[in-house]
């Protein structure tokens, strides 16, 4: 067992900290490497989200998969039944990483480009790279590890921040499954 993806993204930001602190950007011929450098992450991270969209879609997993989707955060609704299948269940896992990235692609362009700042394009060149070879789904397509365990569906939220804004767990336990479909909430298929 390896640490914590956290913790190592910390190391790895407080590191490339110093490291930046020393990378003479006013050189052009330096920033335009390290531009290319954040413009290859990116790159990489899309062709490793584009293998693994074709595996999901090769593969074609049809079993039915249910979960108690929790409520957001500060909502007054009930948690929702949601039922599905694995291959819909990873498409949209995958189409939040595609949307995921996207935002930080978008709000580099804005702190580069409009405010100037240079030193967290070289921190943005590896910690989303590290972060997409540590995903759940990048796992099981593309290395082939099994879906047990910490990468059984539906997947836990991650933690920090954005895990705890979206209003707790969701639960695919089997008590958890039954006591929302004998309550009746959802048993649709999930909305988009």
């Amino acid at each position: 067992m390896g640490l914590n993806p956290q913790i190592t993204n910390l190391v790895v930001i407080l590191f490339m900290m110093q490291v930046s602190k020393k990378v003479p950007f006013d050189d052009p011929l330096v920033l335009n490497g390290v531009r290319a450098a954040y413009v290859l992450s990116n790159l990489i991270i899309l062709g490793i989200y584009l293998v693994v969209q074709r595996s999901i879609n090769k593969n074609k997993d049809m079993t039915t998969l249910k979960y108690v989707e929790p409520s957001p955060m500060g909502s007054t609704e009930e948690p929702k039944l949601v039922t599905t299948t694995v291959h819909a269940y990873d498409l949209s896992q995958l189409r939040s990483l595609y949307k995921s990235q996207l935002m930080g692609v978008g709000m580099m362009a804005v702190m580069h480009l409009y405010f100037k700042y240079t030193n967290p394009l070289l921190i943005q060149s590896i910690i989303p790279l590290k972060s997409a070879f540590e995903g759940n789904l990048i796992k099981i397509h593309l290395f082939g590890q099994p879906a047990s365990g910490d990468l059984k569906r539906p997947f836990k939220a991650g933690g920090g921040l954005m895990g705890s804004m979206q209003g707790g767990e969701v639960k695919g336990d089997k008590k958890s499954v039954e006591a929302a479909e004998r309550a009746g909430r959802g048993g649709g298929a999930k909305e988009e």
